[in-house]
């Protein structure tokens, strides 16, 4: 139940809920893949958002995106930012997918900014 989300996931979710479905945040994301991802984003903090939290993970691990490039820098993106598919599935380090499994734990990897505040930095450079 949404009103069971913990104030910070809620905050996300409305984030995530505030940016277009029709209008991609990122340059080369299409509009019908950035849809999918969004609505598929919105699932995932409804069903699994409480448990997320609970498990430590931040908005940065689930919708990060490189802060200058977007998604097209998939090695800076969290986990719901690559795969677009929804999610099965998580764990204290994995979120699975359909067809594809996310991790929080690769060593070294680098870690982006929530899109929703990419959003707003493009939009304000505009």
């Amino acid at each position: 139940m949404l009103t069971d989300l913990p104030p910070e996931v809620a905050g996300w979710r409305d984030a995530i809920q505030r940016l277009s479905p029709s209008v991609p945040p990122c340059r080369y994301l299409s509009p019908a893949r950035w849809g999918t991802m969004r609505d598929n984003a919105l699932d995932f903090l409804d069903r699994f958002g409480a448990e997320a939290h609970r498990l430590g993970w931040t908005a940065s691990e689930l919708f990060g995106v490189h802060p200058e490039n977007g998604t097209l820098r998939v090695d800076w993106c969290g986990v719901l930012m690559v795969s677009g598919d929804k999610a099965a599935s998580i764990s204290a380090n994995r979120i699975a997918f359909t067809r594809t499994a996310g991790y929080r734990d690769t060593p070294g990897m680098p870690r982006g900014m929530p899109i929703w505040e990419f959003a707003a930095k493009r939009k304000a450079a505009a």
